[in-house]
Formats: C-alpha cells, structure tokens, sequence
C-alpha cells in the first residue's frame, strides 16, 4: 500500500472513534509513557497539541505541566519552531492547531523526549506524517529520544520509507 492509500485507510479507521474509545486510547497511553524510566528521568519533553483526529494529548498536557518542562511546535513557514508551554498562552495557529505563543527557544539540544504524532508508524520507528515533512525536518537535527504515541490501527505492517523520513525510537499504542 502506498502513502496515500495508508491514509486514506486511517482516515476512515478514525472516523469509527467514539469519544470514550480516543479518552480510553489517550489513558493507556499515559500510562505506558508514565511507566518509562526515559520519561520519569526527563524534565524538557516537547509534546503536541492534537488535532481532532489525532490520539489526544489534553490530559497529558494538563497532567505533566506542573511537573514536566512541557514544549509545543509552532509552524514557521516551512519549519517547526519550539516554545516553552502554558496553558494559558495558547492560541490558533498555521493547520487551526493551538500553538504556543512568544519566543522560540533557540537551543533545541534542550529537549530530553519528543512525542511524535504521525498517520501510521511501522514495528521499525518509520512514520507516515500529513506529507509536509516538518517533524522529519525537525528531528533530524535532535539526539532526543523520539517515541510516536498512535491509536493501534495506525500500527502497519513495514512500509518503503523515503529517503527524508526520519524514524522515531519507539512507538506506543493503547
């Protein structure tokens, strides 16, 4: 199955999440992360705001700010910049995705643990992104360790990665 196809299949695997099944979904995935010595021993993590139709990220971003040095990514023309996270300083942005506001840190050797969103992910860390390139652009230049966080059908079986696409280091599902 080629990339456009693989999204189309997720698109419509989505479509069938009720509500309870993407808050059951975001549950055991903070789980899992919480259970991991890489998250308990990091203090910057760089997280995301979710799209609808992505696994929600609300109540890890309500759940950790307290504790963790929390980050978003923030579209600038055709890179993601990263700012520090506050609740209250967040707004609509570039996709109608809420993004941090003020300055962009300049030192992204800073962060500890990213988690990646994606379309689909294989066993092997390789990801299918929306097709923009900004996360393959971003972690390219970071020696953070990359965890992709995904419903289960968004797991398939290996794909042809492109040369660009950047791997994350594991992958977590419900």
């Amino acid at each position: 199955m080629d990339k456009t196809a693989i999204r189309r299949h997720i698109r419509e695997q989505k479509r069938l999440l009720t509500d309870a099944d993407k808050a059951a979904a975001e549950q055991s995935v903070i789980q899992q992360l919480e259970s991991l010595p890489a998250f308990a021993n990091a203090q910057k993590i760089l997280l995301y705001n979710s799209l609808p139709d992505e696994l929600p990220t609300t109540e890890m971003l309500r759940r950790w700010h307290a504790t963790k040095d929390l980050y978003l990514p923030r579209v600038s023309g055709e890179e993601l910049e990263i700012l520090r996270y506050a609740p209250d300083a967040v707004i609509p942005g570039a996709y109608n995705i809420y993004e941090p506001v003020g300055e962009a840190i300049t030192d992204k050797s800073i962060i500890e643990l990213i988690i990646v969103p994606a379309i689909a992910f294989d066993r092997h860390g390789n990801r299918i992104g929306r097709g923009k390139g900004y996360y393959d652009r971003l972690l390219c230049r970071t020696s953070a360790l990359k965890i992709g966080i995904c419903y289960a059908f968004q797991l398939i079986p290996d794909f042809s990665p492109d040369a660009h696409d950047i791997p994350v280091d594991m992958v977590i599902t419900p």
